[in-house]
């Protein structure tokens, strides 16, 4: 018998508890699947048997040791796979042609549509702005950065509503300042072929077009070459930078700004060694190429990295709550911010590789990257905090920073 497809790679499964019961809530960054759609643990089950060597056979025995011992009949088989593609849930024929479809649809477009406005912030102007202002005047001001320029800013790239205290401590430090081009450093958390993902699409928002840098984007691709996904669809429906772009043009009010969007992706999956030398040799032009816009003369130029720290619980791949993890990760975290800070890139790769990512740092790779192009400065933790999320046992730290010269 023939193997079955297999349940498609780019999908996000999350366990979740409803009214007593344990479910699976399936994210699908492309949008074909259901938003929010859910499925029980058995039908879970059987779909995570589909792993690209399955056959009818092994599927056929497989539910009716579910069923205890059951006879399953070939048309009831037949029936759930074809709900699964229905579903677009398949690594079929079917889903691959309606990817490629909206791949296509995205990469010809000169603008990148504002993904999440409407969803987790208002896409009406003012409504966005009053929202943004609430945000920026929640937390008093920080007392950097005292005169000194800001080359760098971290900020958080969690949901506004949960990471308000960390955007806000960030953003006030933006005020006042006029620079003349932003780095954006972004997590691509549906980044697969690539150490980066660029665009040199402009980026739409309530509050206007954000302009892209082409030129430096194309210098950054050219130095990147092989490194580089091969288009910017992961930029669709990616946050990470987005969240940042609202705060940037509310914050310098209209100054004019061109953007350099670059998405990270998961060193473990992308280097021959999760080491900063495998980092260094595999991404060693493109840094370069990228530190020497950030020195480029007659520009203004900031960097400005959206990250959140670790993630941890059942919802992240753990077999524990969140609560039994917390205290490890926040040393672990703060480790990471001291080294951070204090521009010490072989501690914070060393401290990474000694726990081998047990917390699921998603903004490790941003921050790498931004410790090998940093001038000589000094860095400063705004705040640091971490959100837990009740029903899936789970939670996200995330913090804000500062580097000044």
């Amino acid at each position: 018998m023939g193997i079955l497809p297999r349940i498609r790679r780019d999908l996000e499964f999350f366990p979740i508890q409803h009214q007593g019961q344990q479910f699976v809530l399936i994210r699908d960054a492309l949008g074909l699947v259901d938003e929010g759609k859910a499925v029980g643990m058995p039908l879970y089950q059987i779909m995570a048997l589909l792993d690209g060597a399955t056959t009818f056979s092994d599927l056929q025995m497989a539910l009716m040791r579910q069923q205890g011992g059951v006879l399953v009949s070939r048309d009831e088989i037949n029936g759930l796979l074809a709900h699964l593609d229905e579903s677009f849930l398949l690594d079929s024929d079917r889903y691959k042609k309606a990817r490629d479809r909206i791949i296509a649809d995205f990469t010809s477009r000169r603008v990148r549509p504002c993904s999440h406005c409407g969803k987790t912030y208002p896409d009406n102007p003012l409504e966005l702005k009053g929202r943004l202002d609430e945000i920026l005047q929640s937390q008093p001001i920080p007392s950097e950065p005292g005169g000194r320029k800001i080359v760098a800013l971290i900020a958080p790239h969690i949901d506004l509503t949960v990471g308000y205290r960390g955007y806000s401590t960030a953003y006030q430090m933006l005020k006042g300042i006029a620079p003349s081009r932003i780095i954006l450093l972004g997590v691509g958390h549906h980044l697969q072929n690539g150490l980066f993902s660029l665009t040199d699409k402009d980026f739409e928002t309530p509050l206007g077009i954000a302009q892209a840098d082409q030129g430096a984007v194309a210098r950054l691709r050219e130095s990147g070459r092989d490194i580089i996904a091969p288009d910017d669809f992961v930029h669709r429906s990616e946050h990470s930078i987005e969240f940042q772009i609202i705060f940037v043009q509310h914050v310098l009010n209209d100054h004019p700004v061109a953007v350099v969007p670059i998405l990270c992706g998961f060193l473990q999956a992308g280097l021959p060694e999760y080491t900063r030398q495998a980092y260094q040799e595999t991404a060693g032009p493109f840094l370069e190429t990228l530190k020497t816009l950030l020195h480029e003369p007659g520009e203004d130029t900031l960097v400005v990295a959206g990250v959140d720290l670790s993630h941890i619980g059942p919802k992240f791949g753990h077999d524990m709550p969140a609560t039994a993890m917390e205290n490890q990760a926040r040393t672990h975290d703060q480790r990471l911010l001291e080294h951070l800070s204090s521009l010490d890139a072989d501690s914070f790769w060393e401290e990474s590789r000694s726990v081998k990512d047990q917390f699921n740092v998603c903004g490790f790779s941003a921050l790498a990257c931004l410790l090998e192009v940093l001038p000589k400065c000094r860095g400063k933790i705004l705040h640091y905090e971490t959100w837990h999320e009740a029903p899936t046992r789970s939670a996200v730290s995330f913090a804000s920073a500062i580097f000044v010269e």
